[in-house]
Formats: C-alpha cells, sequence, structure tokens
C-alpha cells in the first residue's frame, strides 16, 4: 500500500485585530478541512502567525518551526493561500521554496494556482512574488503618507513616556509621574545638579524610571530635552529607510519632521523650559575644548601599518625644551617590538617605521592641496566618465518584455482551449508549453539583465556625481585647517621607507608620498621626492 502523502499548511495574517484573527481562525479550519477531505493524503498540522508583517522571515516563529520540522522531513507537501501570504520578500520567497525542493518538499499556492513541483512553478512563482514584494513597497508608501498627514493633524503615535499616556492619539497627563519629571528639572535648573547626581538621587529614592533598567545621566538627559514636556510635539524623529527590514533609524535630516508647538498641556512652564535648554547648552563643552579634543586625534583608528595590517596607535614623551613629541607607530611594534617568532612558532612584532605627528600632518596637507591644484582636471575627467556611461544605449526599456510574457501566457492559455476543443493533443499541448515556457523563461532573463544593467549605470552616474561634489566642497576650508582631516581623510597607510599613502573621503583614488626630513624635530622641514596618484 502506498504510503500517504504527509500535507501540511501555512496561513498567516499581518494584524491582531479581531476581524483578522476570526480570518486566521477560518483558515486553519479550511486547511484542516480540505487535507483531511483528500484521499491519499494525511494532515501534518497547520503552521500560522499573527500580527506580523510578511516583509521580513525573521519574527514569523510559526514559519520558522515549519521550515525546521521540514529539515526534519515531517512533510511531504505545504499548502498556503498565496504568495503574498507566504511571504512579500520576493528573494526570501524563492530561497525557502527552493530550500524546500531540495528537500523533496513541495509548495502548492492555492489561490495562485502555483506548484513548486511544476516544471514552471518557480517561473510563475518569480513573477507573483515580484508583483506581491512591489504591492508591499506601495502598501508601505500609503501607510507612511497617511501617517504623516495625522501627524500634521495632531494625532500622536508612540508610546507611554514617563509624565504622560497616550490615549486615542492624545497625551494625557499622569499626575504622579509628572512629579518626578517636575522634580528632575528642579534639580537640574534650580539646586544646580547634574544629571549623573540627579540618577543617582532617583535610584537611592526608590523611584521607578520609565522604559529604562534603571536611571541614568543618559535617561535625564533624554528628558530634560524632550519637548513634550513643554507641550510641544515633534514626531518623525526616527524612520524607516528599508519597508523590508523595518528596521528604524534616526532621523538627521532624511525626512521632514513633524513639529507642532503648544499642543498638548505642559508638565513644565514655557519659561523654566527655555531657561532649562539654555543652561544645557551652558554646561555643555566649549568650542576651544571641542577643538582642541578633535585637533588632538584627528587620525585615531586611521592609520594603518603597510606591513602587517594593525592600526597605528600614539606615543608622546616630554622634551627638554618643555614641548611635547608626538608620534605614531604600529601597535604589533609597539607591543612586541621588531618582528620575530615566540616560543610557540608565532610570528610576532613589526619592522615598519613610525611617524612624527607634525610629519604625518604635513603629508595630509600637501595631499589636499594637491587635490586642489588638480581640481578642474579631476572634475573634467569625471564629466567625461559620465558622458561615458550616458553615451551608452538609453536605459532599456522593459516593457515590451513583460507585453512579450503576457502574449505568450495568453497563447497558453488558448493552447489549453484547443486541447479542450480536440483541435491539436495533448502531445501537442505540451510541446507547445515547453516552448512558450522556454520563451518566457528568455524574456525573463533579459528583463533582469535589462534592469540590472539601468540600476549599475544609475548608480555609476550617482557615485561620480558625488565625487565631484565633495571636490566641490573642498574648496570651502582651508587646506591648512587639521580641525577637517577627520572627516576628509578616509585611511592612511604608512609604508616602510618614508613612504605614505593617503585616501580621503570624497575621491575614488588615494595620493602616494614619498617624504623626507631635515634638521632637529624642534625646527624640521619636510620634502616631497614623489608624489602620485592611484587608484584604491
Amino acid at each position: 500500500m502506498k504510503d500517504k502523502l504527509r500535507v501540511a499548511a501555512y496561513c498567516r495574517v499581518s494584524t491582531d485585530k479581531d476581524d483578522q484573527v476570526n480570518s486566521l481562525t477560518s483558515q486553519i479550519k479550511y486547511f484542516t478541512e480540505y487535507i483531511n477531505s483528500q484521499d491519499g493524503w494525511t494532515m501534518c498540522e497547520v503552521y500560522y502567525d499573527e500580527g506580523i508583517s510578511g516583509t521580513s522571515i525573521k519574527k514569523r516563529a510559526g514559519f520558522n518551526q515549519m521550515i525546521i520540522d521540514a529539515e526534519a522531513h515531517k512533510m511531504d507537501l505545504i499548502l498556503t493561500k498565496e504568495v503574498s501570504r507566504f511571504a512579500r520578500n520576493t528573494v526570501d520567497t524563492l530561497s525557502y521554496t527552493r530550500r524546500l525542493k531540495e528537500l523533496g518538499i513541495g509548495v502548492l499556492f492555492m489561490t495562485d494556482n502555483i506548484d513548486t513541483r511544476d516544471k514552471d512553478g518557480e517561473l510563475r512563482l518569480t513573477i507573483m512574488a515580484s508583483i506581491a514584494q512591489e504591492e508591499s513597497r506601495k502598501t508601505s508608501e500609503r501607510v507612511k503618507w497617511g501617517q504623516k498627514r495625522r501627524m500634521e493633524q495632531g494625532v500622536v503615535f508612540g508610546r507611554d513616556m514617563l509624565g504622560y499616556t497616550v490615549k486615542n492619539g492624545r497625551l494625557i497627563i499622569r499626575p504622579d509621574e509628572a512629579e518626578t519629571v517636575r522634580m528632575i528639572f528642579n534639580k537640574f535648573l534650580i539646586e544646580g545638579k547634574g544629571t549623573h547626581v540627579i540618577a543617582r538621587e532617583l535610584r537611592e529614592a526608590g523611584i521607578p524610571p520609565k522604559h529604562a533598567k534603571e536611571w541614568s545621566n543618559t535617561v535625564i538627559l533624554r528628558i530634560l530635552k524632550n519637548e513634550k514636556y513643554a507641550g510641544d510635539l515633534c514626531q518623525k524623529k526616527t524612520f524607516t529607510p528599508d519597508f523590508l527590514t523595518h528596521t528604524k533609524k534616526y532621523n538627521r535630516g532624511h525626512e521632514e519632521m513633524v513639529y507642532l508647538k503648544d499642543h498638548h498641556e505642559p508638565i513644565i512652564d514655557r519659561e523654566i523650559w527655555d531657561r532649562t535648554q539654555a543652561e544645557l547648552g551652558r554646561r555643555s563643552p566649549s568650542a576651544e575644548q571641542k577643538i582642541k579634543h578633535s585637533n588632538r586625534y584627528w587620525c585615531s583608528g586611521k592609520i594603518i601599518c603597510g606591513e602587517c595590517g594593525q592600526r597605528f596607535v600614539s606615543r608622546t614623551k616630554n622634551l627638554k625644551n618643555g614641548e611635547v613629541y608626538k608620534a605614531w607607530r604600529c601597535y604589533a611594534l609597539a607591543t612586541h617590538g621588531q618582528k620575530k617568532t615566540d616560543i610557540w612558532g608565532n610570528e610576532i612584532g613589526c619592522d615598519s617605521s613610525s611617524i612624527n605627528d607634525r610629519v604625518l600632518i604635513e603629508c595630509v596637507s600637501k595631499v589636499l592641496k594637491e587635490i586642489q591644484g588638480k581640481k578642474d582636471t579631476i572634475i573634467k575627467e569625471m564629466m567625461q566618465e559620465i558622458k561615458a556611461v550616458q553615451d551608452l544605449d538609453t536605459k532599456i526599456d522593459t516593457a515590451p518584455l513583460y507585453s512579450k510574457i503576457e502574449s505568450m501566457n495568453d497563447k497558453k492559455r488558448r493552447a489549453i482551449d484547443l486541447v479542450l476543443d480536440g483541435t491539436i493533443s495533448k502531445e501537442d499541448l505540451k510541446s507547445q508549453i515547453e516552448f512558450y515556457d522556454s520563451e518566457i523563461l528568455n524574456l525573463t532573463t533579459q528583463i533582469a539583465d535589462a534592469e540590472n544593467i539601468n540600476s549599475i549605470r544609475q548608480h555609476q552616474i550617482q557615485d561620480i556625481q558625488s565625487y565631484i561634489s565633495e571636490i566641490n566642497r573642498m574648496l570651502d576650508f582651508d587646506s591648512e585647517n587639521t580641525l577637517m582631516y577627520r572627516e576628509m581623510v578616509d585611511r592612511i597607510v604608512i609604508n616602510k621607507g618614508n613612504i605614505i599613502t593617503v585616501y580621503l573621503t570624497c575621491v575614488p583614488f588615494g595620493v602616494r608620498l614619498h617624504y623626507g626630513t631635515s634638521g632637529k624635530m624642534e625646527s624640521f622641514s619636510v620634502s616631497f621626492d614623489e608624489i602620485e596618484i592611484i587608484n584604491k
């Protein structure tokens, strides 16, 4: 007797609202009854996820358990309603169906009438998965647009915070927590206490924080800077750049924020709020302190040894004349000395040379001047590169290719009708279907190649335009100003024989210098024997 086909099912709803929960219950019931009604099938399990987006697999416990059971060979076939229920990420859809197929397990998308066990299953699945992903992107854009309109109308998005609860899109004061907020502002502004002290006193008083394990200076600062306590509302402080991953990032000018003044009842008086912000500014490090710190550490982590690849570290010593001597040397050299073999046979140490900090600054200054002096030539060459890309065939239009695919699908459907009418045989139909599938596969490959070429060309132009913009920006500051070096320098490679290579963040190449020094370090000079531009 032939073994029965072990069949499982997967279903998902994207929200946990009552109507969707009822839909999930109905889906589970339907799949259970459908599998049990089929001859030669035996019920495995119905896997499900609720309140979870389909664009990412990571947080879908039911889906992941299904894959684990599949790898344990607990099923032969998986049923699901449609491609968009399985996943709205094309890459995930294809990778998991291929993975299951390698395990000998097919996936049947019932509404879409796609069976991955069929010859053309993956091709049809690719098209449907791409459509599902595009629909997910459009839905994400519509949701973001709608949310912003509601934000502009004053609707609050987000969770409760210390002093406020969010109810029906409104901020409502919680009197007990509001007293803690006022206490924090009073301790900072009136009593003149620092954030570390305030955090310690709140811990000692046994007052619980909100959404934090314990009070810290960071938590206190966040409260003192939160505009909501003054009655204002600023939203879109974070944004989601990728609708597939849903990962949030801080909005640092990427998107327009929504700021509404006097939006709700304040906990802190406006005058106290303004004075607090002024006090925060007064207590922050001065410009001179920032300059001193930036000047001292402008190249930390950017200097790399050309011999062993280790980072360079700084070392300082006081000279007899009262000046401070500062130099950089390889970490392996500083830790183990010259290159040698230890008692276990491992090679340690490094034979690289150190470099004086003043020499390093002279070299970077020389590089910046070199780039600035050749700015027009460099930009001209880059514009020629853009023209070369633009002179290639214009953007490939894929619409005709999609039309041909649709035409082939129509011909396949008509061929089936001809069989039903008795006009052609089943053997002729099979031959025709194989021909159409081959043509569709070829057209799909052409579409993928065309879109890839279009994307590469566009990125090439964007990269070159970005370099040109950065080079132009370089003229807006003095090349002698070491405060800008941290921003401009990507990395510096120190090689033996007084050879140094500087890579900047704004150009797609590096500048190699052969330098020499003369005189004592109190009054030395740096000469450059050879300067050349190299590819990154």
